[in-house]
């Protein structure tokens, strides 16, 4: 637990009152108090990194024994080397800008007050994720850095991992001489209902997992809440795509990680080269262990594969299955989507450069890609360092949430005596 004994004895209630006075402190830390506490943590996940790979180690032997996936035992695994990646993204942050502070403009009115927008943090804000213990760290040190008071909850299937992540940041801040309780986690799923309501201590609430829990989530919460339901991400090849890079960014987009919400879960091939293109890339996935489903008119040429369902287009698989669609061009793509997608990633791979913008301009997506894989709208491949999550809601933030979108701005007015007529 990262609270006190004294405080993680006491309510939900409790916990986010002592989680918002925290806040207060953590708000005005220097950027290289915040940046020392970092790299405290970064340390600490080496060098406890025994001790997190053991209590890992129990999740996922247990979500095994439990009959989940293979997709998702690979979200929950966090072994040595995920850890030191873990560890490195950290440093990453440590990095990256401070927000808080920035004076982001400044004008002066006829009358000669100086006015200006500067970045602070939202305050409290509430994590409640699934599977992937990681988020304890890529959470905590986000809302840390962006001096943000975060309380976390985790699901029971990373129970034990999330509690030793948990002590490496708990021991850090005690060490950094800030307060514990700017993170606390929750291991209760009852506490949650009551977490919700905490309208006067938590100023956000940000789900990360499955459709379900995003639905739980923003219709029992009288907090603002980030959404984002489903990924449901479109790789489109054009007629004039490269079909050698298409194929590999297909393959990439689908099975590098398939359990990931930027993963690609529809294929859609215009009608001119899905008789060349559709066998490559099937062969290509078939060796990757993808299992396809698809249209009429995918049929045509690959009739090995399943007939797609009307409910195919707008599944989240978070496996190796792939729906694919062939259709007669760009405009049908862009239909596709808008009726299918999720608003999360989608990516065009083309040679045709009024193609390329037209599908950057109309998608309305968090991420627009060409020529590249679904699975770079990622914090730390777009340069944002850990992310706390992607937003397809578009308030106060849309696509992956680094430091800048965990804070908002207020006004400040410089005056000489001025008095209002």
């Amino acid at each position: 637990m990262l609270n006190q004994d004294s405080v993680a004895a006491t309510g939900v209630a409790a916990r986010c009152r002592a989680a918002k006075a925290a806040q207060t402190r953590l708000a005005v830390a220097t950027t290289e108090q915040k940046n020392a506490l970092l790299h405290r943590i970064a340390a600490r996940l080496e060098g406890d990194c025994a001790a997190v790979v053991e209590a890992n180690q129990r999740d996922v032997a247990a979500a095994a024994d439990a009959g989940l996936s293979s997709a998702l035992v690979d979200r929950l695994r966090l072994d040595e080397k995920r850890l030191r990646a873990l560890a490195a993204s950290v440093r990453e942050v440590v990095a990256l800008p401070d927000p808080v502070g920035l004076v982001e403009s400044l004008w002066t009115r006829p009358n000669g007050l100086q006015v200006g927008k500067m970045r602070i943090p939202l305050g409290v804000i509430a994590i409640i994720f699934e599977s992937r213990p990681n988020v304890v760290i890529d959470a905590a040190i986000l809302c840390l850095k962006s001096g943000n008071a975060a309380i976390l909850k985790g699901g029971k299937e990373a129970a034990h991992t999330n509690a030793a992540l948990a002590a490496v940041l708990s021991s850090a801040l005690v060490d950094a001489g800030l307060p514990s309780e700017a993170v606390t986690l929750l291991t209760d799923r009852g506490e949650v209902g009551e977490l919700l309501h905490q309208t006067e201590t938590v100023d956000l609430v940000i789900p990360r997992g499955g459709e379900g829990l995003v639905r739980y989530v923003t219709e029992n919460s009288r907090i603002p809440v980030v959404q984002h339901y489903k990924g449901v991400c479109h790789v489109f090849v054009d007629a004039t795509a490269d079909l050698e890079m298409a194929s590999r960014i297909v393959v990439n987009a689908k099975a590098q990680r398939p359990g990931t919400c930027n993963a690609a879960e529809t294929l859609l091939v215009h009608a001119e080269v899905a008789e060349r293109f559709l066998p490559e890339v099937a062969r290509a996935l078939a060796a990757a262990r993808v299992t396809l489903v698809g249209c009429e008119r995918t049929r045509a040429v690959l009739p090995e594969v399943t007939p797609a369902t009307e409910a195919d287009w707008s599944t989240e698989y978070l496996d190796l299955v792939l729906s694919v669609r062939v259709v007669d061009d760009l405009e049908a793509a862009l239909a596709h989507i808008s009726r299918y997608g999720s608003s999360h990633t989608e990516a065009i791979v083309t040679r045709d450069y009024q193609n390329a913008h037209a599908f950057i301009a109309r998608v309305p997506s968090s991420a627009v890609l060409v020529n590249a894989s679904t699975r770079f709208n990622d914090g730390g491949e777009l340069g944002l360092g850990a992310e706390i999550g992607i937003s397809t809601s578009k308030l106060h933030a849309f696509g992956p949430m680094g430091l800048r979108e965990l804070t908002t701005t207020k006004f400040i007015v410089y005056g000489q005596g001025q008095v209002r007529a």
